[in-house]
């Protein structure tokens, strides 16, 4: 393991949730604006979402529940945490020094995402969105989920870093290199 990757462990996980947090939320929007766009209600995505508990009937349900919509968002945050972690790690160990180079990382960790979503994990434990979306939907919502991990990452660098350095010295600003 890399020994300066060991010291940052808390501050990738705390820019995990904040990066997850923000790919969550664009995604979400993502999905409910082309979930509209397909005739179909703006919750029913993040409705299929909770399938891995209320079966494939949640894909059909338009309006808002703790059942299906608490239980499919908390699902979708979760899992837009769990991808945002080792993207924030690959960030730590690989400063992007550009915009362009941001947005590429975070492409392949969307498009990692993807594969494992819907390839190698099993049906139930997808995101759900097949039920209620179409491929092309699909899509969207994983190149919104692109955007989310760029915009996260770079708010997390503003949000966590101060904290950071309150605590310990200065460390390069990975924000900085982005303009470069």
């Amino acid at each position: 393991m890399n020994r300066s990757l060991d010291k940052q462990w808390p501050q990738i996980g705390g820019s995990a949730v904040v990066t997850g947090v923000v790919a969550a939320l664009v995604s979400a929007a993502a999905l409910a604006a082309v979930a509209k766009m397909e005739g179909k209600g703006a919750l029913q995505p993040i409705n299929a979402t909770s399938h891995w508990l209320n079966g494939d009937a949640a894909a059909k349900v338009e309006l808002p529940t703790a059942r299906h919509t608490g239980v499919g968002f908390v699902t979708h945050l979760l899992s837009a945490i769990f991808w945002a972690a080792p993207f924030e790690a690959w960030l730590a160990i690989n400063p992007p020094r550009s915009f362009n180079e941001l947005l590429r990382d975070s492409a392949g960790m969307a498009g990692i995402a993807a594969v494992v979503d819907y390839g190698a994990t099993p049906k139930r434990f997808t995101p759900g969105w097949e039920l209620a979306l179409s491929k092309g939907a699909m899509f969207v919502a994983y190149l919104a989920f692109t955007l989310g991990l760029a915009g996260g990452a770079m708010a997390s660098e503003s949000l966590v870093r101060p904290a950071r350095d309150l605590w310990r010295g200065t460390a390069p600003l990975r924000l900085s290199r982005l303009w470069d």
